[in-house]
């Protein structure tokens, strides 16, 4: 017998499977009958009810690697498209991850018209192509924003869009430490994926050289998002002359360390605004590989990378990007913010201003009831 009604998921990393797990575990409180089919990670898939693919692990960032993975990706777009067609969920909810979650609601409104779908977590096509936004509107039902001023944008163009306010709120405070800062400890904040911590952590490990050259009383930690991650950094430490003691590598470390450090290098992405959440003061930094960068510069659109700098409006923190990422520069900018308290209160001051901005908790449940609404309205 077939469900009151059905709801088929997809996202496609592990935040968006968290970010997913809030809304449906709010959703089921709701809507205890529901069915929860479709695609995400192990949190979501304990929340399943129907098929369900864990498919996380194959997460990928810039243009190469999608190259590189794009037969596996369209054969899952492929299966997901056919999965629709076969179980017709009444409503299709995509949480993030852009890249495939915007064609796959286009494929799938397309064979299915009657399909409702909604976009969590709205992508950032305000940054390199708002064109986008009207056609995005003509296969979207639903948009969720998590930032403020995109409501604005994506309802100029016909598109039901609710601001539900960013979840980071919900899951952030819950590791507040309430650790005073050392005014001798600087974090290394390289990313959580290998690429990127493979192109930023030794920039950032030889500006902690030069820094230390200057300030022989700072000291580093940098967080590793895995064992192995935590095992490539001490590594290289060890090939590239470094004391093992020089930079402290701390497993899971990086809400800690930045609650407890005077400033840090972060690389730029969600980290910056969870830093900026916990009032880090911060350089802003990153690097990929030239091709993803030369495509990127072609089309970006907006003047600051740092989520907290586009919020802001202005440059919060300073930004070195690409090639302006080099190991002088960002020592000389961090070595700045360490002997200028005056300019670290200002940046936790500003920070402040914009996590106010970004609504206060609950926006997995507000979210869920948007949902909610939109499935209530096919019963």
């Amino acid at each position: 017998m077939k469900p009151l009604q059905s709801l088929y998921v997809v996202a496609g990393e592990a935040s968006g499977d968290a970010r997913g797990a809030e809304l449906l575990t709010a959703l089921k409180a709701s809507l205890p009958d529901i069915e929860i089919l479709g695609a995400g990670g192990p949190r979501m898939q304990a929340l399943a009810t129907g098929p369900f693919l864990e498919w996380t692990a194959e997460a990928v960032v810039g243009l190469w690697d999608v190259l590189r993975k794009y037969s596996y990706f369209k054969s899952q777009m492929d299966r997901m498209l056919a999965e629709i067609e076969t179980l017709r969920p009444d409503a299709l909810l995509l949480i993030d991850y852009p890249g495939f979650n915007l064609r796959l609601a286009k494929a799938a409104k397309e064979r299915l018209p009657k399909l409702r779908t909604i976009f969590y977590i709205s992508p950032q096509v305000w940054a390199w192509n708002r064109g986008r936004i009207p056609k995005m509107a003509r296969y979207l039902d639903r948009m969720l924003c998590i930032f403020p001023f995109e409501k604005a944008l994506y309802e100029a163009s016909g598109l039901k869009t609710d601001f539900v306010g960013h979840p980071m709120i919900d899951s952030l405070a819950p590791l507040r430490t309430g650790a005073v800062r050392s005014d001798s400890l600087v974090g290394l904040f390289p990313g959580s994926r290998d690429r990127e911590v493979r192109r930023l952590f030794p920039v950032m490990l030889e500006a902690a050289r030069l820094l230390n050259s200057l300030h022989p009383g700072v000291r580093f930690e940098a967080p590793a998002a895995s064992a192995r991650l935590a095992a490539w950094m001490l590594n290289y430490m060890s090939e590239h002359n470094f004391d093992p003691a020089f930079c402290k590598i701390g497993r899971d470390r990086f809400y800690p360390l930045a609650q407890e450090a005077a400033a840090g290098m972060v690389c730029s992405g969600t980290a910056t605004l969870e830093a900026a959440y916990f009032g880090l003061p911060m350089l802003i930094t990153y690097r990929v590989a030239p091709l993803t960068w030369a495509a990127g510069k072609a089309l970006v659109r907006i003047p600051f990378l740092g989520m907290p700098n586009i919020l802001a409006g202005r440059q919060i923190a300073p930004e070195f990007l690409q090639g302006a990422a080099t190991p002088a520069r960002l020592a000389s900018a961090m070595q700045e913010l360490l002997l200028n308290p005056e300019k670290r209160s200002a940046q936790q001051e500003a920070f402040r201003g914009v996590i106010e901005g970004l609504g206060g908790p609950g926006a997995g449940e507000r979210a869920a009831r948007v949902v909610a609404e939109e499935m209530q309205a096919l019963a």
